[in-house]
């Protein structure tokens, strides 16, 4: 028996507020690559910003990358982030860290310590302790630090929340999550993404990282206890997989594939994979089964922000078993714009991260403790300092 959905979940999306540009937010990008480009893509549509510098390790990259975007009048004689930070002409309100996942933590830190608010991209670090080290840098500061996982911000993520929160599902006790790839390595971007010594973790940090924030910021981040993981790389280590490139095989050194069963405060079970690569369209859907209701979310084929499709509560009422379908919440305006603008008036007005530090530092210490528990080949135990 199907039924429509309760009318307390509400699901109309609010109207956006204007934007005061009367004064300009002095913004700069660290890293040069490829996620630089959405960055700056959404910072050219925000009529209080003027992005006034960039810089990167490859001599000569920044001023491409800034030519090539249209942008003009931007500071790029910098060898270094450090050199760029310490310049104080430029008067930083904010930088995007938009470095390979290895050098995240060193910018991010840096610029903290110099009193520059910080929208960092995704994943947060690559190992718990580096994120720890970030943290006690923003904690010190007193500025703003928001990770960049935009999948939040799409309405149809906030409506998982939005149910978990209303108690429809009851006690929520099992968690299915994951996602993924049947073909999709990211090597169009160079490699940097497959290389130990630049990205660290592979579809577990890329891709895995999002899946993790999905449902663990629905039930509100419960802190993780232990954990037992797995990694393989069998598609990435096969020059097959690469037509045209196969001396990319010899590169890989991150995972391509990832799965794990975690235990989290409050008796919650999370059972998650993740892969680049696999023989299968997907590894399942998303499942929140609580002691009232269950809720499957359906998976998508790439991880691009939303969900996969309507979503659907099964529950029983009366001895009866119904089905409710959640419709889909169809939005205009960008996911990756609604980051940015939401750093830029956290910034502004003096208020909180959008994605804040103290919530995904659950979601890396899962991410470390998958990795951890792959190279030990058993259960590892979760600890995470007071900062």
């Amino acid at each position: 028996m199907a039924e429509k959905m309760d009318a307390k979940l509400d699901y109309n999306v609010k109207a956006e507020k204007k934007v005061d540009s009367s004064k300009k937010l002095r913004v700069g990008i660290i890293g040069c690559g490829w996620i630089a480009g959405a960055h700056i893509d959404s910072y050219k549509r925000m009529a209080d910003v003027e992005v006034v510098a960039g810089c990167d390790l490859i001599p000569g990259k920044a001023e491409k990358f800034f030519a090539d975007n249209g942008v003009t009048g931007v500071k790029t004689d910098y060898a270094s982030h450090k050199e760029m930070l310490d310049d104080e002409s430029l008067e930083l309100d904010a930088v995007s860290v938009c470095t390979y996942n290895r050098q995240h933590a060193v910018p991010a830190i840096y610029a903290l310590k110099k009193g520059i608010n910080v929208l960092l991209e995704k994943p947060f670090t690559v190992t718990l302790d580096e994120a720890i080290d970030v943290m006690k840098a923003e904690k010190e500061s007193g500025k703003i630090l928001s990770i960049g996982f935009q999948p939040r911000l799409d309405a149809n993520m906030q409506m998982i929340k939005k149910i978990v929160d209303s108690g429809e599902l009851g006690k929520v006790y099992y968690i299915q999550t994951g996602g993924g790839r049947r073909r999709g390595i990211p090597t169009p971007f160079g490699t940097t993404f497959i290389e130990d010594e630049t990205a660290g973790l592979g579809a577990l940090a890329d891709i895995g990282c999002y899946s993790l924030d999905m449902v663990l910021n629905a039930v509100g981040y419960p802190k993780p206890l232990t954990v037992t993981g797995y990694k393989s790389d069998f598609f990435g280590k096969d020059p097959a997989t690469y037509p045209g490139h196969p001396e990319y095989a010899e590169k890989f050194g991150v995972d391509d594939f990832a799965a794990a069963f975690v235990r989290l405060e409050g008796g919650i079970i999370l059972d998650f994979r993740i892969a680049w690569a696999m023989n299968i369209d997907t590894p399942g859907d998303t499942i929140i089964l609580g002691t009232k209701a269950g809720l499957r979310i359906p998976s998508t084929d790439c991880w691009n922000g939303s969900v996969g499709g309507p979503m659907k509560i099964y529950k029983t009422i009366g001895g009866v078993d119904m089905e409710t379908t959640v419709p889909i919440i169809n939005e205009s305006g960008s996911l990756f714009d609604k980051k940015i603008r939401s750093f830029l008036d956290a910034v502004k007005y003096n208020g909180k991260a959008p994605v804040p530090s103290s919530q995904i530092i659950y979601n890396q210490a899962i991410l470390d403790g998958i990795a951890r528990s792959a190279r030990a080949g058993r259960e590892v135990e979760i600890t995470i300092p007071e900062i």
